[in-house]
């Protein structure tokens, strides 16, 4: 096919759709495309209405790539914008995403990483979602990311919260307790601040809350910055632009306990893996919040 041709996925015109996007494995611009075409039932939920930051590679995972979070002339309409206010006061148009081929029309402009708000548009104020990102000192294997997650899970279950594990495929996991829009940024900042800061003060030698290179040798950043205002984290089902293209990838409990990577599952994994059950489906019946107990607790 000639880099001249178009093809429609997902009711989306895709230019040049045999560019190479992932060399070493040879995924084009339209294997991408399906991709989030065969995706959207699992991805939409996670990534509908909320402001987005964009990983765009415009000449592949190889070439130089950008963050974009602002709308920008030429941009697909598909790919929709919002004016809030920032801290100045002036206001911004920021990107959000309503539906398959919002995603789809992202991947036009080459994007391979999705970027998510942890609240929706229609109550930016108060997030739906509190996330740990567990971010290792290099020397670490995979194993003392694991056992640091599991650890996490269990101290904020020991406090009233559920979580379910978003395998980032990168170098960590995100650890996620999905929340009742009841508190403000500030709460939910306030208690993911403490509770790292707790966690690293019990068990200094395995916890870090600041993310200082120089001080995590040996140990795992317990990273509460997610849990502001405007700090983005992964989206589920999300490429990763890392060689041999990883997707960010929701798992269970149970099924973490035998995986190896943080990068276990590529695009390559996705149709099997989209066959099984949703590993996060219990979790959409779910209703908890950060309590002023909690708080408490952690102060």
């Amino acid at each position: 096919m000639s880099s001249d041709n178009r093809l429609q996925i997902g009711g989306v015109s895709l230019s040049s759709p045999d560019k190479i996007l992932f060399e070493e494995v040879g995924i084009t611009k339209s294997d991408l495309a399906r991709y989030y075409e065969h995706a959207g039932t699992r991805m939409l939920p996670h990534i509908e209405k909320r402001l987005v930051s964009l990983v765009r590679c415009p000449d592949g995972r190889d070439s130089p790539c950008f963050f974009q979070r602002h709308g920008a002339k030429g941009f697909p309409e598909t790919v929709r914008r919002l004016a809030i206010a920032e801290k100045s006061g002036e206001k911004d148009e920021y990107l959000y995403i309503n539906d398959v081929s919002g995603v789809i029309s992202a991947v036009q402009m080459s994007t391979l990483e999705f970027h998510i708000w942890g609240s929706r548009i229609d109550r930016l104020e108060f997030p739906d979602r509190l996330v740990f990102d567990l971010d290792p000192d290099e020397e670490l294997d995979f194993n003392a990311v694991r056992s640091a997650a599991f650890a996490v899970s269990e101290r904020l279950a020991d406090l009233g919260l559920k979580t379910v594990p978003l395998l980032t495929g990168g170098k960590g996991i995100h650890v996620i307790a999905p929340l009742e829009r009841r508190r403000a940024w500030s709460d939910v900042k306030e208690f993911a601040r403490g509770f790292a800061k707790r966690l690293s003060e019990d068990e200094p030698e395995r916890f870090l809350a600041e993310a200082s290179k120089a001080k995590r040798e040996g140990r795992v950043f317990v990273d509460w910055l997610r849990n502001d205002r405007s700090a983005t984290a992964i989206a589920p089902y999300s490429t990763r632009a890392k060689p041999g293209a990883p997707v960010a990838t929701p798992v269970s409990w149970d099924e973490l306990t035998a995986i190896t990577k943080s990068g276990a599952f590529t695009l390559a994994d996705m149709k099997e893996r989209f066959a099984q059950p949703d590993p996060w489906e219990r979790s959409k019946r779910w209703r908890q919040s950060i309590t002023a107990s909690m708080l408490k607790s952690v102060a």
